[in-house]
């Protein structure tokens, strides 16, 4: 089941990864937000959220002057991981709690964390459910390697993700998760999947959610496209009904981000 993007917020965020510590991070910020708050204007059509490091959080959050983190209408802060536990004897981690000082949403289980920190579908889905019962925005994220993809996988490995990595939960919660598709041959290679590939592979993903919570929350969930995104393909990625936005790697952390999102603004309003 299948409804118009126009019907389901869109989202563009921009995942930092390790770049930008505090100084620079309120320095870049500064910089776009003029234009960006531009680009957002008059609209409730797109919600753009910045994903700094965790050390940048506070930066950021000074900079977009935001009081209270989840009354901006247009422009919202994420944090790039967390752990599943309030509190305790966990060095190194942050917690959901302190998370939520700052942010509204929060990147989970990207390729990066499953492949060099060993993260499993299993870590990911306690993580979810964390940040569901504090209410944060989950952005669970989902992809195949290029051996899976070139062995026509992909549909098998993205379905074991999504049941694994989202299970148990409840029906407005299923509603409220946001998936973000990650081919990870596509990140940061330049080498973006298209925008029919993109679509295909993101239709299925949600009629497998279909079959896990029903056509309701399949409608109603919204599933981004990553990988290599610019303000260049964007558009491409927008005319496909089933894609609702885009996490954003490289080119977040360029003034171009500011493009990805007027162009994503320019085409849901057309």
């Amino acid at each position: 089941m299948t409804t118009p993007p126009a019907k389901r917020t869109a989202i563009i965020a921009g995942n930092w990864k390790m770049n930008y510590g505090p100084q620079q991070a309120a320095s870049f910020v500064g910089e776009i937000l003029p234009a960006l708050s531009e680009a957002l204007q008059s609209q409730d059509s797109v919600l753009c959220i910045l994903c700094p490091p965790a050390i940048s959080l506070a930066a950021v959050h000074a900079i977009l002057n935001i009081p209270d983190a989840s009354a901006t209408p247009y422009i919202e802060l994420g944090a790039q991981n967390m752990y599943f536990e309030e509190k305790g004897a966990y060095t190194g981690e942050i917690s959901p709690l302190m998370v939520r000082e700052l942010c509204t949403t929060v990147i989970l289980g990207h390729s990066e964390r499953r492949m060099y920190f060993g993260e499993s579908d299993e870590l990911v889905n306690k993580k979810t459910l964390s940040a569901l019962n504090h209410q944060l925005r989950p952005i669970v994220c989902i992809g195949e390697n290029l051996q899976q993809y070139e062995a026509g996988e992909t549909d098998h490995v993205l379905s074991a993700q999504l049941r694994g990595s989202l299970a148990h939960l409840t029906i407005e919660q299923a509603r409220e998760v946001v998936i973000a598709y990650e081919p990870i041959w596509a990140i940061g290679t330049g080498n973006a999947a298209t925008a029919e590939i993109a679509g295909k592979v993101i239709h299925h993903i949600r009629q497998e959610y279909q079959s896990m919570y029903g056509a309701e929350a399949a409608s109603a969930v919204r599933i981004l496209y990553g990988g290599s995104v610019t303000s260049n393909n964007i558009a491409e990625f927008m005319a496909h009904p089933d894609i609702d936005g885009a996490l954003v790697g490289g080119a977040s952390l360029k003034p171009d981000f500011v493009d990805i999102v007027r162009h994503t603004v320019k085409s849901i309003a057309q």
